[in-house]
């Protein structure tokens, strides 16, 4: 059983800035991003993470988790995993909540899902395929992957369904812990983003 799953979401994109829903579409990493990648490198090479010698890692192919995790100072270690791709938004990709909402008033994705992309189902069995594969490996893992598709891992670590995702956002570059207590999987730190100040 692993220690612990690390999480780390992608830099700042321009369609995260702007609040757009990025699943497959491949937008790059802004420069803003690119710095905070950096820091978060730096982060994981210092006390008490020290570069995580003996860490698996794996990434989302698409771009912008790909150069974060490649920035961080990973790219080599990391194995590209296509379960860790951003939710599949279908008709909604591109758009913001706010313009979804115009078209289909009380729309929630953690409830209503998406049309023409993937089920709440299809998106709750690649999280827990992350989960089960955490649980299997003999030493601590780290992800670099995509905001809902964390939150929808963080969920279903904690046994959970999956909208429970709707309550722990994530920021861009940030670092999520998720480990044991008491022998119950449990958050050990969430959304930290302290690297990125000052």
């Amino acid at each position: 059983m692993a220690a612990r799953i690390l999480l780390a979401r992608h830099g700042q994109t321009a369609w995260s800035l702007s609040g757009k829903h990025t699943g497959r579409t491949d937008i790059p990493l802004l420069d803003e991003g690119r710095a905070g990648a950096k820091l978060l490198g730096e982060r994981l090479h210092r006390a008490p993470y020290n570069g995580l010698a003996d860490v698996e890692v794996r990434t989302s192919p698409l771009a912008r988790a790909a150069e974060t995790c490649e920035i961080a100072g990973f790219g080599k270690r990391a194995e590209r995993w296509d379960t860790l791709m951003e939710w599949d938004y279908g008709a909604y990709e591109g758009m913001t909540p706010a313009e979804i909402q115009a078209v289909r008033p009380g729309w929630f994705i953690w409830r209503d899902g998406v049309p023409g992309g993937e089920t709440l189902a299809e998106v709750t069995a690649r999280a827990d395929e992350v989960v089960a594969w955490a649980r299997s490996a003999d030493r601590d893992v780290l992800v670099f992957a995509h905001g809902h598709i964390l939150r929808s891992i963080g969920a279903r670590w904690l046994g959970l369904p999956l909208d429970f995702a709707a309550r722990i956002r994530l920021n861009p570059t940030s670092l999520s812990v998720l480990g044991w207590a008491y022998g119950e999987p449990a958050i050990e730190s969430w959304n930290e983003t302290g690297h990125l100040e000052g």
